[in-house]
């Protein structure tokens, strides 16, 4: 159920294949023990026009929307994994992040949930 959405400049996917940044994405979550695997989803946006502080940079922004439960400390694990090994990836670029945000249970639903 996690969602793992990643924004990034498009010039990103010219660095690496986008299949293995989703990889990565993939077994960064996957390692930290919270989610089960066949319940993790990762995508990528990428962005033609954007603007980057004063300047047109390089950038990836990955948003991670989970079910609410995980402390923050499991939280900031999460996070602090992302950024590390997306920039084991991407050495290069500057503008690397990563946020963590809860899903509301009482108000999430799928199709198996009705």
């Amino acid at each position: 159920m996690p969602h793992f959405v990643i924004d990034c400049s498009e010039n990103i996917l010219l660095k690496v294949r986008a299949e293995k940044i989703i990889s990565e994405i993939f077994n960064t979550a996957l390692s930290t023990g919270l989610f089960n695997k066949n319940a993790i989803n990762v995508r990528i946006n990428t962005f033609k026009h954007y603007r980057a502080g004063d300047a047109e940079q390089d950038f990836i922004v990955v948003f991670a929307s989970i079910m609410e439960g995980r402390t923050s400390e499991q939280k900031s694990d999460l996070s602090t994994k992302l950024v590390q090994n997306l920039k084991l990836l991407f050495p290069e670029v500057a503008l690397v992040s990563a946020s963590i945000r809860d899903i509301d249970k009482a108000s999430y639903r799928n199709l198996s949930m009705i």
